[in-house]
């Protein structure tokens, strides 16, 4: 619907449609509750399964399942005193598959199961380890999958939400107006930006329009929605849309009929530097959005291309997250490392993308920065917070 974008980025749009997918892919889970856990022997190398969708017959499928397991064992190589039996399952991408290797992964004697990706296979995945009370540590960022065994590592939109609604009210741009497209993954995003507006002081909520995700939906739709933000008193424009959907459309067309990003402050809650080349688009100079600590995933880009020869995907990061605090649990060497309870702990743990935390309900916390595009450059200004109670949570 937007090929005019496409053209030039087909490889990154199949990134940022994986993460979508990541989202939209769901079923429900049930009791969202702390889930118990295995106990372990500390002084023997702990047996963790790692869920990829490798045996896909999509190459992207195969290509993620690799830096998975490359990021997973990168983490293993920089662990302090903990040793990790690691195990690679290949669910080709599927719900039915990832249940069936979920099952053999806990006959086999896993302790802890990492991945799978899609939020589908990661529920599967979670009823069939729950019966041998093995937690479920998945790369899917839909909360509606999470609960009971089953933690999800991915950014969820209620993290970046909270974190850029916060920030913007801090600065005196809390009158905010949503303005979102009409699919499910979009919706989610406007209900997270509801939710946090809601328990954010300062924040109120000027108003939410929906637009049609095709041109000339949004064509007919600008000058109701631009007369609607002009009247609302909204002093920020929150987009749910991402770089190669409809938020460089907006964001160009917006400032045409009179709104204009030097007016009112513009804000997203995707990525707005994926592609890099989305940094040159007129529309979201000037424009807010959260990401993960830059140092911190600079530096973990740095070892995995000196140790791989390659750059990571733009998930493979979980992994090590997921090893990160794995090994912090069991380093600790209580028998009880890997339980609900370990798993949720308060202070949380430091990954490559910055300080994060599970919670009981399976969904988590992160700590994000907030960034700025200036000059088609992401400059941050406001930086990730360095533990949990600090600036920015």
């Amino acid at each position: 619907m937007f090929a005019f974008l496409r053209r030039a980025r087909k490889a990154p749009a199949t990134i940022i449609a994986l993460l979508s997918i990541l989202f939209i892919a769901s079923c429900d889970m049930g009791v969202p509750s702390v889930g118990g856990g295995p106990r372990i022997d500390t002084s023997k190398p702990v047996p963790v399964a790692l869920l990829v969708p490798g045996g896909s017959e999509s190459a992207n499928d195969n290509t993620l399942a690799a830096s998975l397991e490359n990021s997973a064992r990168l983490a293993m190589s920089e662990l302090d005193g903990v040793t990790i039996d690691l195990r690679v399952y290949n669910t080709g991408g599927d719900a039915g598959t990832a249940s069936s290797q979920a099952q053999e992964a806990v006959a086999d004697g896993a302790k802890v199961i990492l991945g799978p990706v899609y939020a589908q296979s990661a529920a599967a995945a979670g009823v069939a380890a729950a019966s041998r009370d093995v937690n479920v540590l998945a790369f899917s960022n839909n909360p509606e999958v999470a609960g009971g065994n089953v933690f999800i590592l991915g950014n969820t939109f209620d993290n970046t939400a909270r974190r850029v609604v916060r920030y913007a009210a801090a600065q005196g741009k809390g009158d905010i107006m949503i303005l979102h497209g009409d699919n499910s993954a979009e919706t989610a995003a406007r209900n997270a930006i509801q939710q946090a507006i809601a328990v954010t002081p300062g924040a109120t909520q000027a108003g939410a329009m929906a637009f049609e995700l095709s041109q000339n939906g949004i064509v007919q739709a600008m000058p109701q929605i631009s007369e609607t933000v002009k009247s609302s008193g909204a002093n920020a424009v929150f987009f749910t849309s991402g770089t190669d959907g409809a938020l460089p459309f907006v964001t160009s067309l917006l400032p045409e009929n009179g709104v204009r990003n030097s007016e009112v402050q513009f804000a997203g809650i995707q990525r707005w530097d994926i592609p890099s080349s989305a940094l040159t688009l007129p529309g979201v100079q000037g424009g807010w959005f959260a990401l993960p600590d830059p140092s911190l995933t600079s530096r973990f880009q740095s070892r995995y291309e000196a140790a791989y020869g390659s750059a990571p995907h733009p998930i493979a990061g979980l992994a090590y997250d997921g090893i990160a605090a794995i090994g912090a649990l069991v380093k600790a060497g209580q028998s009880d490392a890997l339980s609900g309870a370990a798993l949720t702990q308060s202070q949380g743990f430091v990954g490559v993308n910055g300080v994060f935390r599970l919670r009981g309900d399976g969904t988590n916390e992160r700590g994000l920065a907030v960034a700025q595009i200036q000059n088609q450059q992401v400059v941050v200004i406001d930086p990730a917070p360095k533990s949990f109670g600090g600036a920015g949570l």
